[in-house]
């Protein structure tokens, strides 16, 4: 299993993002931490993840997936560390 950072901004107001935000959801282990940004536990590659979000995406939105690796730093809560540090050390 690897771990993703699925980072995006939706660039269309009043655009309704919940099939993006479930199709997200259905992820075998998913993250939620920052307003746009999720971390992805999942047996898909990043093209294999893309395909299954693009459809919930207007193309004016922009989105990255890049799998993440075992070296991290930032300010978060420690839930989300615990997070981390269980799925990317499980992934790597």
């Amino acid at each position: 299993m690897r771990v993703y950072s699925v980072n995006y901004d939706l660039n269309r107001p009043g655009q309704n993002y919940a099939g993006l935000i479930s199709e997200l959801e259905n992820s075998p282990n998913w993250w939620h931490f920052l307003k746009s940004s999720w971390l992805i536990a999942t047996f898909e590659t990043p093209e294999q993840l893309w395909d299954r979000i693009s459809p919930h995406i207007d193309k004016s939105d922009t989105v990255l997936i890049i799998e993440v690796v075992n070296r991290s730093a930032g300010w978060m809560s420690q839930e989300a560390w615990d997070w981390i540090n269980v799925n990317v050390r499980r992934a790597a």
